[in-house]
């Protein structure tokens, strides 16, 4: 078939509509390889096709079965982020607001990362990234520095009391 040279790309590329069940499938599939928010499964189903209906009955479905779950997603998010991105805390809490996750499950989410472990990381990534800075001393350095930290979220009492201790070094 021919389409005219004034339709937009993106309805060619469009798939037929999937049944509701081959749906299901793919999002159980999609659920079961990593932890998802609500908000990516509704995103996805959009993506399958689905209509609001569909997707409501789809989303309980996943509920039901355990395939989606918020408390589980909020949780591994926030413990993965901070072991392997080294997030602080305020950047998690933003990411999760961001995914549109309750306040009480953000709330649990934190307690996933212990204060021990929590501190080790600001110490290991502020030594680091503190000896990373080809700057020497004043000012540039120290901006630099403090801003890194605060983009990944930590809280900026903890970034000015670190400062401090390295300037102490030098």
């Amino acid at each position: 078939m021919q389409f005219p040279n004034f339709v937009p790309e993106y309805f060619l590329k469009m798939k037929e509509k999937l049944a509701i069940n081959e749906a299901k499938l793919k999002l159980e599939y999609y659920c079961s390889y990593q932890e998802r928010c609500h908000q990516e499964v509704v995103q996805k189903s959009y993506d399958l096709g689905m209509n609001s209906n569909e997707i409501d009955e789809i989303v309980v479905h996943l509920l039901q079965n355990n395939f989606l779950n918020e408390e589980r997603f909020a949780r591994s998010f926030a413990r993965g982020k901070h072991r392997v991105k080294s997030w602080g805390k305020i950047r998690i809490i933003n990411e999760l607001k961001q995914r549109q996750i309750s306040a009480p499950n953000i709330k649990l989410a934190l307690t996933e990362i212990s204060e021990e472990e929590y501190q080790d990381t600001l110490n290991n990534l502020a030594e680091r990234h503190w000896n990373s800075l080809t700057e020497r001393k004043g000012q540039k350095k120290n901006k630099k520095f403090c801003d890194y930290l605060l983009r990944r979220g930590w809280e900026s009492n903890l970034v000015y009391e670190k400062l401090k201790e390295f300037e102490k070094l030098t």
